[in-house]
């Protein structure tokens, strides 16, 4: 996260993230959890697959969201669900390196199978975040603070 002038590159400093949740309820708990926690990163909400597909590519009259950024994909909503939306971006050249951990209700075998056939950063169960939500924040802050992304393309 250095620029070769021994300070940290600002393209690092500002991690966003895409919430793609078509919950409300569960979409503030999230909010409320980063500001508990916090960490004033911009949270950007999609409500399914391909309203975060619009704003991760900048069409359907979405403005593009440009790295750094994190995706935190719910596997159940209508018309594409989180498991098609990876799929979509995995196959796309511009995408297929975005870092995404589900946060989902669904604890079924297979969709965790699935999900993890598709490489994300984590599968998180919300029960399970329900509990320790702090503490599921704190752990993708810490993510991002540690690991070293690739360069954003210029």
């Amino acid at each position: 996260m250095d620029n070769g002038t021994g300070a940290p590159d600002t393209a690092y400093r500002e991690l966003k993230i895409l919430l793609v949740d078509d919950d409300d309820g569960d979409t503030k708990a999230v909010r409320r959890a980063f500001l508990k926690a916090n960490i004033a990163n911009e949270i950007t909400r999609a409500i399914d697959g391909i309203d975060a597909l619009d704003i991760l590519r900048g069409t359907g009259g979405k403005v593009k969201m440009e790295p750094p950024y994190v995706l935190l994909a719910d596997i159940n909503m209508p018309r594409m669900n989180g498991i098609e939306l990876v799929k979509e971006l995995r196959s796309d050249p511009a995408l297929r390196k975005s870092v995404v951990f589900f946060l989902t209700t669904s604890s079924d075998q297979e969709d965790i199978a699935a999900a993890y056939n598709l490489n994300p950063a984590g599968y998180i169960a919300k029960e399970t975040a329900g509990r320790d939500f702090l503490r599921l924040v704190s752990m993708v802050d810490r993510f991002w603070r540690i690991i070293e992304p690739p360069a954003p393309k210029t």
